[in-house]
């Protein structure tokens, strides 16, 4: 996949702030450290294109990337932080199903867990949340560098079952450190978008 121009758009809260509906998109879920802006710059193969913040729990709006003037790439905020109060949560929860009930140019999202743990009850909320909207989810475990590579598959069958998924190799063990499965989840992408443009 090559990147021929990746930028920031806008940070939108609400749906009259997204930008217009004309490119097919894919959008980017995981709980406040699960790693999702340092996958975003590994994988748009840029530094700084997601701030990376120290902070669990920095990104509260919806950030949209032009890729190539052909697709966008959006930055969901991250769920489940511990010290965000409850009215924060629900206001999180509401801007999520806005998103997905009103973006129609939405192909799936890349759903990210923390290989090491089991998926968290939030986790499972947000994948089901993806299944009733009827929006294909691509499931990427993270910090795949933390995990042996002969462990990993005992890893991923444990995330399957949990999300009640039937093929733990349909997970992508990802590494924003060494690289691991970078080239398995731009190969993933390609065929997404590439099956919109086709």
């Amino acid at each position: 996949m090559i990147f021929r121009k990746t930028e920031f758009i806008i940070s939108a809260v609400k749906p009259e702030q997204y930008p217009e509906a004309s490119k097919p998109e894919l959008a980017v879920s995981g709980r406040s450290n699960v790693g999702k802006s340092s996958l975003i710059n590994k994988f748009t193969n840029r530094k700084n294109l997601a701030k990376v913040s120290k902070t669990p729990g920095r990104t509260q709006t919806i950030n949209f990337y032009n890729i190539n003037d052909e697709w966008y790439l959006v930055d969901l905020p991250g769920y489940g932080y511990a010290k965000v109060t409850e009215q924060m949560k629900a206001q999180w929860g509401k801007m999520m199903q806005t998103y997905f009930r009103c973006r129609e140019n939405l192909l799936g999202v890349i759903q990210l867990v923390d290989i090491r743990h089991k998926p968290t009850a939030d986790d499972k909320l947000m994948v089901k949340m993806l299944w009733e909207n009827e929006i294909p989810a691509l499931i990427v475990a993270t910090k795949a560098d933390k995990v042996a590579r002969g462990q990993r598959p005992k890893y991923l069958k444990i995330i399957a079952e949990e999300l009640n998924l039937q093929n733990w190799q349909d997970i992508i063990p990802f590494s924003a450190e060494d690289g691991t499965g970078l080239e398995e989840l731009h190969e993933a992408v390609e065929q997404i978008i590439s099956g919109v443009k086709s």
